[in-house]
């Protein structure tokens, strides 16, 4: 692959959608574990949304790593070493971003093992992570203007 101006709307498009959807767990009664488990939509919101929110930032990490660096990465875990060996992700950051990889295949290829007590402590004591990885793509972005298309 020929390294590319990186997309501005794609950039913003998937930073949106992290934004909105970290939200939106937010907004779920976690604060009261009784709350949250008396409705059974909640384990459902927050499965969702949690798993959207990752493929999001994996979504841009492919992106900024094809566009920016015309390296494609088929493999998420693979995705977090190379990030940070282009100086996308600091090393802490890329050991978050492998383990954010494993928790999404568990969410998806074994989504039977996960429990809603599993989802609710994610959602309580780890959406920092993500957060983490969203700030981290935030600041590459800032710091390389040069490697982003002008149009959104």
């Amino acid at each position: 692959m020929t390294p590319k101006a990186i997309s501005k709307r794609v950039i913003a498009d998937r930073l949106e959608t992290v934004r909105y959807l970290l939200g939106e767990i937010h907004a779920l009664p976690l604060h009261d574990r009784n709350a949250f488990f008396a409705d059974r939509r909640n384990i459902w919101a927050a499965e969702s949304c949690l798993r959207r929110s990752l493929e999001a930032l994996f979504d841009l990490g492919r992106h900024i790593m094809a566009k920016a660096f015309g390296l494609g990465i088929s493999e998420y875990k693979e995705l977090a070493a190379k990030l940070r060996e282009q100086g996308v992700l600091s090393s802490d950051e890329s050991d978050i971003l492998r383990t954010l990889a494993g928790y999404r295949n568990r969410l998806v290829h074994f989504y039977h093992e996960v429990s809603a007590e599993e989802l609710y402590e994610i959602c309580t004591r780890q959406l920092g992570d993500l957060e983490a990885i969203q700030a981290a793509y935030r600041r590459w972005v800032t710091s390389n203007p040069d490697k982003l298309d002008g149009a959104l």
